[in-house]
């Protein structure tokens, strides 16, 4: 039928009634149907959407399609009683919010402009994944038509290499060596990772000074692996064996005081604090044990019971260990009238090494048989054994972190420091250092250990636990470094050594809860004599 024949006002009619919205539209008070009806803008009134046919389209109220996009292929005006914007013609270059990752466009754009659309969800979750699991995670980042960032009209180009502001405002670049601050509140960090994962910068490594702060001449120290003739009080006074006789040294006034005087006939071969830190026990060459009261300078007993020298003394409370050449250990109750409760035997050479733990339960001993024993409070036969030394072993040091750990060393020919687990009867590790291991303490404010040696570097050398990494070496003395003690706030040691020479060190880090009041006596440099 031709066309030019149809009624005019039918035609109307059928325009009208296209336009009559639905009955049932459920509208505000004060709002006729009429102010619903937006029509398509004409080409001459929106020269910039020319170009793209359904960008006007996408700007009427959309009721159809789920997500708010029209048939391509309608042109009628639609009414809906919810308003689904379209951001197709947005410019959101300014914005930086989308990921422009270096990629070939994903799907072609047909003429109608219909096809190729990304849905807005795919957008955010291949976004989500990008900036979780970074550029190289598999997620490509969807092409897009450039008029979506606003490049212009009519052409589509790949996308630019990767953005790394994602999810940020634009800021200027920032300076070489300029950090992220650890109090910004972006969610994505420069590098692209998340600010919920705080990176701390990497702890620098303590710097342990490689110079004694404090040198002793001590005439007389003697040349002996299987002494012990210095150790230091929990009051913060040194005592050291010097041929016949025995001198304290205060660190905190640097007054030197002679204890004791043996006599030409006998010498010192041992030193040992209590706990408390007002008696000290001495061994002598002659096998005697002495104890003597600090504060006044007296001697309160003398103990006797060993054939031979007393080179090895250990305290627990009340109950002193003593270790001789006579290859025996005794027990001495200083309550006691008796010289001794127990006798324990086990070890078939000298007894050199004596060490209680901390908890005062286990009692391990050393001696010139390369052999480690373990002793309890009541046993009079080692309960443990270890004979993986192939030397004389002194060096013995309980843990104060672990309970049950036990570290020692061996002399000239092993060179090793071997851990021990008492509660397991296990051999944890072992670390060959080069030179013979004459003494070992622990640190009770960090978990390291300090050892000193003798042949053939002479060194000290401060280990970290439990990977036994050298944290610092030390060397300054000239001969074996045979004697060593730790200060009771933990902070430093003291060696001594056959060039009669005792350097006090500085290398641990104080307590958290030291009082900087209780620091060891004087810092200056120099050299003074202990008689």
């Amino acid at each position: 039928m031709d066309i030019d024949n149809e009624n005019p006002s039918s035609m109307e009619d059928q325009a009208s009634s296209t336009r009559r919205p639905s009955p049932s539209l459920n509208l505000p008070p004060g709002m006729s149907r009429t102010n619903l009806s937006i029509e398509t803008p004409s080409p001459a009134s929106s020269s910039s959407f020319s170009s793209f046919p359904s960008a006007r389209r996408s700007l009427c109220f959309l009721s159809t399609s789920p997500y708010g996009l029209s048939s391509p292929s309608s042109s009628r005006v639609t009414y809906s009683d919810r308003f689904i914007p379209s951001r197709s013609g947005s410019n959101l270059a300014n914005f930086a919010l989308i990921d422009r990752s270096s990629s070939s466009p994903s799907t072609s754009h047909s003429s109608n402009g219909g096809e190729g659309k990304e849905d807005g969800s795919g957008v955010y979750s291949n976004l989500l994944k990008s900036v979780l699991f970074g550029g190289d995670s598999g997620v490509i980042s969807p092409a897009t038509p450039e008029k979506i960032f606003g490049f212009g009209p009519g052409k589509y180009s790949t996308l630019s290499p990767p953005n790394r502001n994602i999810l940020r405002f634009k800021t200027e670049h920032r300076r070489s060596g300029y950090t992220d601050s650890p109090f910004s509140l972006s969610p994505v960090g420069v590098d692209g990772a998340l600010s919920g994962i705080v990176s701390t910068p990497p702890k620098a490594p303590r710097k342990v000074p490689r110079s004694p702060y404090k040198v002793l001449d001590a005439p007389a120290l003697q040349d002996d692996f299987y002494l012990n003739l210095v150790d230091w009080s929990s009051h913060n006074v040194l005592a050291v064996g010097l041929g016949t006789c025995v001198y304290l040294w205060s660190a905190s006034s640097s007054k030197v005081t002679k204890l004791c005087d043996l006599g030409v006939d006998d010498s010192v071969c041992s030193v040992g604090w209590t706990q408390r830190g007002t008696y000290l026990a001495v061994g002598t060459n002659l096998g005697e044990v002495q104890i003597w009261d600090a504060t006044r300078c007296k001697k309160v007993r003398t103990m006797e019971g060993h054939r031979f020298r007393v080179g090895a003394l250990a305290w627990s409370s009340s109950l002193l260990s003593s270790g001789s050449r006579d290859k025996t250990i005794f027990q001495r109750d200083i309550r006691a009238q008796e010289d001794f409760v127990s006798k324990l035997t086990g070890h078939k050479s000298e007894v050199c090494g004596l060490k209680w733990s901390f908890d005062n339960r286990e009692l391990a001993s050393g001696g010139n048989d390369n052999r480690l024993f373990v002793w309890n409070q009541h046993s009079t036969q080692p309960v443990l054994k270890f004979s993986e030394h192939t030397a004389a072993v002194k060096a013995i040091a309980w843990s104060p972190h672990m309970h049950g750990l036990l570290a020692s060393g061996g002399g000239t020919a092993d060179r090793c420091i071997r851990f021990w687990n008492t509660t397991s009867n296990s051999h944890l590790s072992c670390m060959d250092t080069g030179s013979q291991v004459c003494n070992l303490v622990w640190s009770k404010n960090v978990n390291e250990l300090v050892s000193t040696h003798g042949y053939s570097q002479n060194q000290i050398i401060v280990w970290r636990y439990p990977t036994m990494s050298k944290l610092a070496t030390l060397t300054g003395h000239t001969l074996r470094v045979l004697y060593l003690a730790i200060s009771p706030d933990g902070q430093t040691i003291v060696t001594g050594a056959g060039d009669e020479t005792l350097r006090f060190w500085n290398v641990f880090p104080s307590p958290k809860s030291q009082n900087t009041s209780r620091e060891i006596g004087a810092r200056s440099l120099g050299r003074t004599h202990i008689r």
